[in-house]
């Protein structure tokens, strides 16, 4: 059963559990309170319609590599339009980073990725279109993008996050009768975040907006476009890019745990690295182990 049929069941509430075809495994630590926010009651789900809307079931991969923009190569080559003050950020990023540390890329500490650097979907996305959210379900540490799309305005207050907050909209933009483009606005976006690995940064005030027209390629049903773009007093001009994503119909669904395969180790405000023997490693040439002073001299 799919699911709009187990919505339009009589007497039941939409539940989404864990099946290799169509929907996330929810894994016992992250994704189980997942399963009690997402229920929705019947009445609300037999008034929908999902012929109305594209057919997005799947799992959907990152095309064109980890960078922001894909068209172009990362770090300076992203031409990204800073400010002089947030070039010189970058700039120490990359410089940090050439010496054996990890810049102002804050993923290597299991952190969430944040918007929009989870929709490069370096792990698989998910969505599930629903009557009045589009849920964007992300592999990677097991996050759900909530999109508003049941009319509602801003908040007079936002609670950052790292996600944000979504309002969107489905547009009939070819006049078929059927939904096919879905425009998003995201805001309140919390820090640190950046746009990819490279350590390209973001204002620190947290106000960037981060717009999103996401639809099918008109020509091969199996690629999905994503039109970004952000918003952010870093920027001295909104700076636009185009991801697009594979679709995989039988993607078999797995749990991703950032944090066991994680051989980084922060002490404090230093990052060293987890031998395959289990033994600290500096990660820079003549690094400084860490402060053992409330340890007993062997």
């Amino acid at each position: 059963m799919d699911v709009a049929q187990y919505a339009r069941a009589p007497g039941t509430f939409l539940v989404l559990l864990a099946e290799d075809t169509t929907m996330l495994r929810i894994s016992s630590i992250g994704m189980l309170a997942f399963v009690t926010a997402i229920a929705m009651t019947v009445a609300g789900a037999q008034a929908f319609d999902d012929a109305n809307y594209p057919d997005l079931g799947g799992g959907w991969f990152g095309m064109g590599g980890g960078n922001h923009d894909p068209s172009k190569p990362s770090g300076r080559g992203q031409q990204a339009p800073l400010t002089p003050e947030y070039q010189k950020i970058l700039e120490a990023s990359l410089a940090d980073q050439a010496s054996g540390g990890q810049g102002e890329n804050p993923g290597y500490r299991c952190a969430s990725h944040a918007m929009p650097r989870v929709m490069i979907a370096n792990v698989p996305l998910q969505f599930l279109i629903m009557p009045e959210t589009t849920y964007v379900l992300i592999e990677r540490l097991g996050q759900v993008r909530r999109i508003h799309t049941d009319g509602r305005g801003w908040p007079a207050q936002l609670r950052h996050s790292s996600l944000g907050y979504s309002i969107g909209k489905w547009i009939d933009e070819d006049g078929d009768g059927r939904n096919d483009v879905l425009e998003i606005e995201t805001r309140a976006i919390k820090g640190p975040h950046v746009y990819d690995s490279s350590g390209l940064p973001f204002h620190r005030d947290e106000r960037a907006i981060v717009k999103e027209r996401i639809r099918l390629d008109k020509t091969n049903s199996n690629v999905l476009r994503n039109e970004i773009t952000t918003i952010d007093n870093a920027l001295t001009r909104p700076w636009t890019v185009t991801r697009s994503y594979r679709r995989h119909r039988d993607y078999k669904w797995s749990e991703y745990t950032c944090v066991a395969d994680n051989q980084h180790v922060i002490i404090g405000k230093d990052d060293y690295f987890l031998s395959a023997d289990g033994l600290l490693m500096p990660v820079r040439k003549d690094q400084k182990p860490p402060d053992l002073r409330y340890f007993n001299a062997q």
